[in-house]
């Protein structure tokens, strides 16, 4: 009888934090790698790169993780298929909870990563374009002992004799 008074007397604000309590479903590392689309041993490596927080723990001692766990992993595993490195992300993760102009800075980033991954288009181009020319070299030779492709890689790569730079 006082139990029902006592939550008849609650605000709905501390109802709805309870219902809200009672259905967070919990999860082993399994059940949220297995959710989240990665391995046991990834949700372990995001933990210890502090890129997940730490769960809590069941009675016996196993971690226990949240939906919210599985949203920051796929989160994670989005923004990685984008080429954001795990450095960028524990960034973008701090912007999408503790920043006012969230939107702006996040922007900020996503445009130098596309300005970082058009400078790697070029170098690859640039690699395709030294490997063509090596292996029309190569096609070129006839049956000879010696090979186009392993020769400019011993002299020091085709990078240095072509353009002068230093690719490695």
């Amino acid at each position: 009888m006082e139990q029902a008074r006592s939550q008849r007397s609650k605000s709905p604000v501390q109802t709805a934090d309870v219902a809200r309590e009672l259905t967070v479903e919990r999860l082993t590392i399994g059940e949220l790698a297995e959710r989240a689309h990665v391995n046991r041993e990834t949700v372990r490596y995001y933990e210890r790169r502090r890129l997940l927080p730490r769960p809590s723990r069941s009675i016996s001692g196993f971690r226990v993780f949240t939906d919210d766990s599985v949203r920051r992993l796929r989160f994670i595993r989005h923004a990685q298929e984008l080429g954001f490195s795990l450095k960028e992300i524990r960034e973008l993760l701090t912007l999408r909870v503790n920043s006012v102009d969230t939107c702006d800075r996040v922007r900020e980033r996503a445009e130098a990563k596309i300005a970082d991954i058009a400078r790697k288009l070029k170098s690859l181009r640039h690699m395709k374009e030294a490997l063509s020319e090596l292996v029309s070299a190569c096609a070129r030779r006839g049956r000879t002992k010696e090979c186009p492709i392993l020769d400019s890689l011993q002299a020091n790569g085709w990078f240095k004799h072509h353009d002068g730079g230093d690719n490695g």
